[in-house]
């Protein structure tokens, strides 16, 4: 048993809701045959978007989406991707596959899929293989209100009005893919290209810098001696590999207990890299001024056998589920420095939400961690004090519990909790300072698990892993009771 205080007038600041955002990227089958089937597919759409998926995403209120990359944002050159789709020019994706980019989803259809969801643009401009010059037509095509030679070529090709584009990403993982450079380097040419990513009518730029790949503390040191005071974000990269081996990262499904544990304990990882690259960042900018943009993470295994090394498809376990709950909740708990946050990706690649084969379609256990866990946007983070047990395989040990809590508008607090033992099931006790329980006050909870920690769902089987009413809660004399079974994630909700 683990005893928890929760103090329910704790307020710790605002958890951003984009800390719930994704990626979407030209890869694989994310955005074609994912996201995108046009406007003549036999597969339901609304402008080409197809509408299972629309309508699966819609319900988890998705505040922020990153595109066009990644990688291929950096050999991404936009006036390819607008006009007439018959006149539009193709190219090799050179990063994902050799195949062939037809560049039918562009900017309008970018931003159409952003308008039916509901959700803000991110917007990754190509600084590795493009110019000052292109970067800077861009913004103005998509945000300029007035005559100009952008904005009056965005009107002829539909669009009167300009969009709201708030974040803009000035490069990709410019250490690597987006160019191979030096941190001194970039900087320059962040401090240049960003000069030109300018304000206009009345948007404004929230202007995101290219950050560290995992542990590269000098590229923050660098970015932020010399750029902080140009950028708005610093992106870090991190992702969950089972074996710590690009080669052969392990497979996503079959996997047995050891490598479980090793998953969620590189997966805790991310709290060290969140810690060690705040510091850095206070010593430039003590005042937090510039956000911690976490907008690449997730699980990354060996693909899928039979399908396309270059397009990245996987699986989706009870094990991606912990993942996402432990990250979510390290996301919470460290909201001062951590604004926003991009899972990789949103449907066909890496930890997806949402699997798509021909006409048929399937939500993933991560997706019902993010249904669950959307109670957090925009609430005001809680105090929790507890010291976890031990999760212990081997002769190694990670915490047994993973917790984030939140109070809403309407006073209603949330505590997601995930229990990473793979054996054990955790019997919680919260006390709950602050917290004026009555006869009217009441518990209610969902909970994901599955007797089978390597559970997924699959097209012929779809509601395998899928989210239940939580039973096992009782609110009494201010104390919440709850027991977690081995590997399962949960969310309580508490009405005073």
């Amino acid at each position: 048993m683990v005893d928890v205080i929760l103090n329910s007038n704790s307020d710790k600041g605002l958890i951003n809701r984009n800390i719930y955002g994704h990626f979407s990227e030209h890869l694989g089958r994310c955005i074609y045959e994912g996201l995108w089937v046009g406007e003549d597919s036999p597969i339901p759409n609304t402008d080409g978007i197809r509408n299972d998926v629309l309508t699966a995403l819609q319900k988890l209120n998705i505040p922020v989406l990153r595109w066009p990359g990644g990688c291929f944002a950096d050999e991404y050159h936009w006036k390819d991707g607008v006009g007439p789709k018959s006149e539009r020019a193709r190219m090799i994706n050179n990063n994902w596959g050799g195949v062939e980019e037809n560049n039918h989803f562009g900017t309008h259809e970018f931003l159409r899929l952003c308008e039916l969801l509901g959700t803000e643009p991110y917007i990754s401009g190509n600084l590795g293989s493009g110019t000052v010059q292109e970067m800077q037509q861009w913004v103005e095509y998509i945000t300029f209100d007035g005559e100009s030679p952008m904005a009056n070529w965005r009107k002829s090709n539909g669009r009167e009005k300009p969009w709201k584009l708030t974040y803009f990403g000035v490069g990709n993982e410019n250490w690597g893919c987006g160019g191979n450079m030096r941190p001194e380097y970039y900087a320059d040419e962040y401090r240049r290209y960003s000069t030109y990513v300018r304000n206009y009518s009345d948007n404004r730029i929230f202007k995101i810098a290219c950050g560290p790949n995992e542990d590269n503390y000098e590229w923050t040191e660098v970015l932020m001696r010399e750029a902080a005071r140009f950028m708005d974000g610093l992106s870090l990269h991190y992702y969950t590999l089972p074996t710590g081996n690009w080669q052969d990262k392990g497979e996503a499904t079959g996997f047995d207990e050891a490598a479980w544990f090793r998953t969620l304990k590189r997966t805790l990882h991310m709290e060290e890299l969140i810690v060690k690259h705040s510091e850095i960042m206070d010593k430039y900018d003590p005042e937090n001024k510039v956000a911690l943009i976490i907008d690449e993470w997730g699980t990354w295994y060996n693909v899928e056998p039979g399908t396309n090394p270059g397009f990245l498809y996987q699986q989706n376990t009870m094990r991606d589920a912990l993942v996402a709950g432990i990250n979510l909740n390290l996301f919470n708990n460290y909201n001062k420095r951590v604004q926003m946050a991009n899972l990789a990706q949103i449907v066909n690649v890496l930890q997806a939400l949402v699997l798509t084969e021909g006409e048929r379609m399937l939500l993933t256990p991560t997706y019902h961690v993010f249904d669950m866990y959307q109670v957090h946007m925009d609430a005001q983070r809680l105090e929790l004090n507890y010291e976890s047990p031990a999760y212990t395989f081997g002769d190694e040990t990670i915490p047994q519990l993973s917790l984030s809590a939140s109070r809403n508008a309407e006073g209603v607090v949330h505590v997601t909790a995930c229990n990473l033992s793979h054996t054990d099931e955790l019997e919680v006790v919260c006390r709950l300072d602050s917290f004026q329980t009555s006869d009217a006050a009441s518990v209610s909870g969902r909970i994901l698990h599955h007797d089978d920690f390597g559970a997924y769902n699959t097209f012929e089987e779809p509601n395998r892993v899928q989210l239940a009413d939580w039973s096992d809660l009782s609110l009494e004399n201010n104390e919440l009771r709850f027991t977690l079974p081995p590997a399962s994630v949960g969310v309580i909700a508490l009405k005073a």
